[in-house]
């Protein structure tokens, strides 16, 4: 399942990743309806869902601030606003790596991903970085 942020929440997108992943593409709005969800709160929402991976362009609020979890994969797309339309495409390129090529890969996971480059960690005490392809 990929969860998609609030800023995030344009049918367009959710349609355009649908079309390549398999699996269930929602707005984190439908892990709890009709309420304002907080950034502190994300976490606690994803612990809930069945192993969701969660997509963000809000970086400063969640990068090197959350704490990785084996229950979820937090990815932080770091794109200005008028490059959101290039998020399927970005998404596709980064679950081809073996590191995240499935689910069970990517829990555990907290990335960063810009159109040249991928930087995740799964603990807090090391960053590892990759170039995307």
């Amino acid at each position: 399942m990929i969860v998609v942020d609030e800023n995030l929440h344009d049918q367009r997108i959710l349609n355009a990743i649908s079309i390549w992943y398999p699996g269930q593409v929602i707005s984190i709005r439908k892990l709890r309806p009709a309420s304002v969800i907080k950034d502190e709160a994300v976490p606690f929402l994803l612990r809930r869902a069945r192993q969701p991976t969660f997509v963000t362009i809000n970086v400063e609020d969640f990068w090197r601030k959350i704490e990785p979890s084996k229950h979820f994969c937090l990815i932080n797309i770091s794109l200005p606003l008028e490059r959101i339309p290039e998020i399927p495409n970005l998404l596709q390129r980064l679950f081809r790596f073996s590191e995240f090529k499935t689910k069970r890969l990517r829990m555990g996971k907290i990335i960063r991903l810009t159109s040249a480059r991928v930087d995740y960690y799964e603990s807090r005490l090391e960053v590892k970085s990759l170039t995307l392809k």
